[in-house]
Formats: structure tokens, C-alpha cells, sequence
């Protein structure tokens, strides 16, 4: 009897079609009240005065939070390395400082939510204002490199001699790009219902990690985490946004401490853009250098990040160009630069996906330079152990993954001269990008009951945030006890459950997952053994976790786009996509697919459209809500397929599975650029490819 690997529908597919999924706003609690914050109009200085007279006059007005009366959050507070570079946003009114335009600065709390929002603009500031600096500008001298990125490793990292080997390499490649600050705008934004009860408090609220907001908040306000249940029984998307706890939430908190009543808050999209993190931009500079026959010798990849005042962190932006390819000689290095910004953090994909757009366009760039198919240009360079540490890889499909999609996408035929391909007024032309995300696993603890009834249940304190976890987590239950998924209820959304992984980093379902297999074998076997109905079995994998060998483990992937530019025009089309990806077992064949295609159309839309830009005088982002931030519609999506190649991988947990939430959109927007050099003859090295640049690189004569 076995449920994994087969195309199971979601579990909660009827209740989101009826309106029967409760998302964390919909939840019916007594007596609520509705907060709305102010928001600082200033860049940056403090609040000299605040006059709460006319925003208690209006009619429904219950009280006015302000640094003045917010409870005094605990500081500091650890909450490890991982989830660290959030904790400054968390410190929500516990002072009159402003670091950035956006910033919270008082809520109004009333009997309606337009009461509330009547009254937060009856709001009576004023500042004190201070000098600013929003601009992110290349070389900027102030930039200096973190002792830490976002994967927890250095910000800088040196094999070899790496300029020394550029300097006698046969052919060297020196090119910039840059990438745009970027949001993720998940669906449902972010939202928090917040009650006190007794020294009590429990979220109703919209995260990715139900166990470590619990544990944030906990640390916060000086409590106990069994005296904190966060639940999230639906979320409607994060993309990165909600993997670690965010303003709203905790002013959700701080109201109803102060009211002694629940509390409900919900952002808005101008509100999302200032509060739900977002990716940082990039300005990268990639040298390559290589024998004549494609050999690589050496490999330098330089990132800048923005970073804010609160925080200095910065993605893994570089990290893939050490261990993508062999070169004898390497170094990354990541800097930031601190600005009067919000703080940047996770968006899907973190790292990967600007950095291996870089890395992938100077791969293409090079095997143009060297006449070489950029195909056999990856393959020549390919490893047989990680490059960056000499640790041997758990599996490494990568090649499988480009050869496979070669044949399916029909590469063998293509012509590699760019510029020659006509279809009527556009030019065709055809990309590919390799794509990789690091494999981890987080211990976890999950519970498994034998109800009275014959069925049995499973609790862990994971989180379904649109991904299909609920359904994957079902199917390893069952397969686990030996019993079919309809004899199987997964209770999941909740604190109280269990300490477990958040839902971020592919890391969910690996975590979860073998810490559900787990509980399901140990209660079968207790079962097996005389135990009665009712018996109750809790497991931790901290254990085998801490056991798991020392190798380097990937998911591996090979994009492959074909545009459309029109040459009056400039607008670009993406006609088909194709991703093959290895990503060990596949638990659900269909949730795996959305969730593969899901990534590819997120690089679509990385490629051609998203962009926030800040306003250097007034220092918020320009594109503030879904009408000037533009991502893909259906009409933009043509034919796009999935290829998951099967791949056995002894060394991750027994589920098998990599996970697959981020690496559909790493590499996606390089193979587009690709292609569009291969259309037009012309390089494009900043994001997005705007339909002005490439008209003007049409009628501008030579190569760009």
C-alpha cells in the first residue's frame, strides 16, 4: 500500500472551493476591535509631538497606541541564527526613532475598521526630520562585507588565486548586472487577530512557521512558549514573506494588551511593501576566466546588496558560482550597503535567484566568446565533488537534467547564431540556465494517535501555506502506519502541535516529513507490540538529523525558454518553457508540479515585469500596490511543462525528497535573457528586460 508518489488530490482542495478554509482574518472571536497604524511620512528623525485629541474624537475611537503606552518588548532576544536578522522590525512603537519612510509609528484601535483607519488619519504628528539616504549606487564606498549572509555562511570566500588566474587564463569575461528590489505580494496579506487571556496569548495569524512565531513572540513579551499558541490553519501564500513574524502581528499584540480586548489588524498592498520584506537589489559583477576549450580556471562573482539601518542582512547572493562548476580558483563576496530603507529579507528563491541569473548569463556570454554550445560549456565544467569544501554530493543530476531537456525541447537543431531566426516583425530565440538550491533539513517533533474509531491522526506544528504540505504530510502518514490516506487526519497550523521547521528555504517538507514518517512507524510498532487504541506516540528527529553524513546536497534543474522580440516594438513574449528538474523522490507528482511551474512563471515575471524602485525624495517604494507592480498574467503564459527526473538519494532523510518550493525560479530569468540575446543578437544584463531598452538596442548598430 503506498500513497507517495502518486498524484493525490489536496486534502483541502473542496474546503478552499466552498469558502469553508478559515484564513487568519476570518476567524469569529468576541468583542473584537479593528487597529489601523500611522505610518511615518518622513524618511527618517523622530516624532517631536503627537496630539491623540482628534483621532479619540471620532465616533467608534477606543484608544490610541504609541511609543508613549505599547507595552516594553523585551531586549535583546535570540531567536538563532536563522531568523536573527528579523528581530529588529519586531521592535514595534518602543520608540519615537524613525529608520525609514513607512515606519509604524501609532495605531488607532476602534469599534470598525473604518472607524479605525478615520482616525489614524485624524492623527495629529509632527516630526522632527533628518537627513536621508535611500540611493543604492554602484561602488559605493560605504559598502563593506557582513560577517554572515543568508545562508549562514561568510560574505567572503577565497580558493585559489583567483586573480592571478585571470590574469593568464586564455579567455577572461568581465560583465555586470543587476537585479531590482523585488515583493513578494502573497495573495493573502499579511493578518493577525490577537487576544490576551489570562497572561495568555494566542495569533490567529498569517505565517510560514506557526513554532518559531510562537517562540518570537514569546522571547518578546517575557513569556513562556507553552503560554503562546499561534495558528495558521490557512495561509494564503508567503513567498518568503511571512517565514519570519512581522510588524503587523506584533502591533496586533501590543493593541489588545492594551485594550485588554481582541484585536484584529490587516495590511493592505502600500502597507505590504513597506512590512512584508522583499528581495534586496543587486549589483554584481562576474569575471570568468578559461582555457580555449572551455576549461574554467578561474570564477570571481561580487554581489552589493542593500541593506537597512535596523539590519545588515543580505542574501547568498554569490554563493552558487563556488560549487556550480570546476575552477581550481575562486571568490565570492557579498557587501552591503545600510540605507534609510526597510529591511530587506527572504523572497523565494533568496540568493539563488539573483545571483544564478548573473552566473548563467556570463555562462552564456562565455560560451559565445568561446564558440562553444552553451550545453557542452556546463557539462566540461562539471564537478565530481563541490568545488567550494570538497565534499563529496549526495546525488548531482545536473547534467541528466541539461541533456534531458535538450532532447524534449529540441536544442540539437538550434542554429547558434544570434539575430537570424524571423517569425513575420519578431525575432525568435531560444536560452538555457542551469538551476540549484541547497538541500537542508530542520529536526522537528510531530505526534501520532490510534483513535478509538480505527483512524488515526497526526499533529505537527507545520504549516500549509498553499504548497500542498497538508496532502504530502498525509501521504507519508499513511504510507508510514501501512493504512490509506482516508484513514488519516493531519492536524497541522498550530504552535501548541509541536516545535517544527517553518515553511521556507524547500526545507518544509524534508523536516516535516520525517518527523510524520517517523511518528507513524514508532505508534505502528507500538500497535504491533499490544498497545491499545488511544495510545499516543511524540517523536524528535534532532537525533537522526544531527546524524546525517557531511556531503553537499542539491537540487538540480535545466531551464529552457523560447521568446518572441518584436522589432518595432521591443516587447518580448516567452512562447514555451521548459524545466527538467532532480529533486530526489517526488512525494506528490501533481502539488510538485504546481509548485515547479509556480517558481518558472515567478521567473517570468522576474525576467520581464517586477520591479520596485524607491523614490529618492521621498523614500518608499514608487510601486506601492498590484497596479504599478506588475507580475504575469495568464495571458503572458504560454506553453510551459515540467520534466521531474526520478533520482534515488541515500543521504537525505528517509522521505527522499530535496524539495522543490524555490528551485523553479532559479535560473528561469537568465534562460529568457539567454534567449533574448539569441533572438536579437544584443545583451540585456539588467532586470527586468525593458521593452525600451531592447527597441533602442535594436536600432543601435552592432553588438552590445
Amino acid at each position: 500500500m503506498t500513497s507517495v508518489g502518486t498524484p493525490l488530490e489536496r486534502q483541502d482542495a473542496r474546503a478552499k472551493v466552498m469558502g469553508a478554509a478559515t484564513y487568519a482574518y476570518e476567524h469569529s472571536v468576541d468583542g473584537v476591535l479593528y487597529a489601523w497604524p500611522v505610518i511615518s511620512t518622513v524618511v527618517k528623525g523622530r516624532i517631536a509631538d503627537l496630539d491623540t485629541r482628534c483621532a479619540t474624537s471620532v465616533p467608534g475611537v477606543v484608544a490610541v497606541l504609541h511609543a508613549g503606552n505599547a507595552a516594553r518588548l523585551k531586549s535583546p532576544i535570540d531567536l538563532g541564527p536563522v531568523q536573527q536578522a528579523a528581530v529588529p522590525e519586531l521592535y514595534v512603537l518602543q520608540s519615537d526613532k524613525i529608520a525609514y519612510r513607512g515606519q509604524i509609528v501609532a495605531a488607532v484601535i476602534a469599534t470598525s475598521l473604518e472607524a479605525a483607519r478615520e482616525g489614524a488619519e485624524s492623527l495629529d504628528l509632527r516630526y522632527e526630520e533628518h537627513p536621508h539616504d535611500v540611493a543604492f549606487r554602484p561602488r559605493d564606498p560605504r559598502a563593506y562585507v557582513p560577517g554572515m549572509v543568508g545562508d549562514l555562511g561568510p560574505g567572503n570566500v577565497v580558493r585559489g588565486d583567483a586573480d592571478r588566474a585571470l590574469k593568464t587564463a586564455e579567455v577572461v569575461l568581465d560583465v555586470a548586472y543587476t537585479t531590482p528590489a523585488q515583493h513578494p505580494h502573497p495573495m493573502e496579506p499579511h493578518a493577525t487577530i490577537a487576544t490576551w487571556n489570562n497572561g495568555r496569548l494566542t495569533l490567529y495569524s498569517s505565517e510560514q512557521g506557526p513554532s518559531n512565531t510562537g517562540q518570537a513572540f514569546a522571547a518578546l513579551f517575557g513569556m513562556e512558549a507553552d503560554d503562546v499558541e499561534v495558528i495558521c490553519d490557512y495561509v494564503g501564500g508567503g513567498f518568503g514573506a511571512k517565514a519570519s513574524p512581522r510588524p503587523p502581528a506584533v502591533l496586533a499584540a501590543l493593541a489588545a494588551k492594551l485594550v485588554d480586548r481582541p484585536v484584529k489588524v490587516a495590511w493592505n498592498r502600500p502597507l505590504m511593501s513597506a512590512h512584508a520584506t522583499y528581495r534586496s537589489p543587486t549589483i554584481q559583477r562576474v569575471r570568468l576566466g578559461a582555457d580555449s576549450d572551455g576549461k574554467l580556471r578561474a570564477i570571481v562573482h561580487e554581489a552589493q546588496h542593500m541593506a537597512s539601518a535596523l539590519s545588515d542582512y543580505v542574501d547568498q547572493t554569490a554563493s552558487s558560482a563556488r560549487m556550480m562548476y570546476a575552477a581550481d580558483h575562486a571568490r565570492t563576496t557579498a557587501t552591503a550597503v545600510r540605507l534609510d530603507v526597510p529591511s530587506p529579507g527572504w523572497m523565494r528563491g533568496p540568493g539563488e535567484t539573483p545571483g544564478m541569473f548573473a552566473l548563467e548569463c556570463a555562462m552564456d556570454e562565455l560560451a559565445y566568446r568561446l564558440n562553444l554550445d552553451p550545453i557542452e560549456l556546463r557539462i566540461r565544467n562539471e564537478p565530481t565533488v563541490d568545488p567550494s569544501d570538497g565534499k563529496p554530493f549526495s546525488s548531482r543530476s545536473l547534467v541528466a537534467c541539461l541533456t534531458t531537456g535538450a532532447q524534449r525541447f529540441g536544442w540539437p537543431e538550434r542554429d547558434m547564431r544570434p539575430g537570424v531566426r524571423h517569425d513575420g516583425r519578431w525575432l525568435v530565440g531560444t536560452g538555457v540556465a542551469a538551476s540549484r538550491y541547497p538541500v537542508f533539513t530542520v529536526p522537528s517533533r510531530a505526534s501520532a494517535t490510534a483513535e478509538l474509531d480505527g483512524t488515526y491522526s497526526v499533529a505537527i506544528g507545520a504549516v500549509d501555506i498553499g504548497t500542498g504540505s497538508r496532502t504530502v504530510l498525509t501521504q507519508i502518514a499513511a504510507d508510514a502506519l501501512e493504512v490509506p490516506v482516508e484513514k488519516v487526519r493531519l492536524d497541522l497550523g498550530r504552535a501548541s502541535y509541536s516545535a517544527a521547521a517553518f515553511a521556507g528555504a524547500s526545507l518544509g517538507t524534508a523536516s516535516w516529513g520525517w518527523a510524520v514518517d517517523k511518528a507513524g512507524r514508532t505508534l505502528k510498532e507500538r500497535l504491533r507490540t499490544g498497545a491499545q487504541l488511544g495510545v499516543t506516540v511524540d517523536v524528535d528527529t534532532t537525533e537522526e538529523v544531527s546524524a546525517m553524513h557531511d556531503v553537499s546536497r542539491n537540487a538540480y534543474g535545466a531551464q529552457f525558454a523560447e521568446v518572441q522580440v518584436n522589432t518595432i516594438t521591443g516587447q518580448i513574449r516567452v512562447r514555451r518553457m521548459l524545466g527538467v528538474f532532480a529533486a530526489g523522490r517526488i512525494i506528490n507528482p501533481r502539488t510538485a508540479r504546481s509548485q515547479l511551474i509556480g517558481g518558472m512563471i515567478m521567473g517570468i515575471g522576474g525576467a520581464l515585469m517586477e520591479a520596485a524602485e524607491i523614490d529618492q525624495a521621498y523614500g518608499d517604494f514608487v510601486q506601492s500596490d498590484l497596479a504599478g507592480y506588475h507580475f504575469p498574467a495568464h495571458a503572458d503564459v504560454h506553453d510551459i511543462d515540467v520534466v521531474m527526473l526520478p533520482e534515488a538519494d541515500k543521504e537525505l532523510s528517509p522521505v527522499g525528497g530535496k524539495g522543490i518550493g524555490e528551485i523553479g525560479i532559479v535560473g528561469a530569468a537568465a534562460a529568457i535573457a539567454n534567449a533574448v540575446h539569441h533572438a536579437t543578437g544584443k545583451r540585456f544584463r539588467d532586470l527586468p528586460l525593458h521593452l525600451e531598452d531592447v527597441r533602442a538596442a535594436l536600432t543601435a548598430p552592432g553588438p552590445r
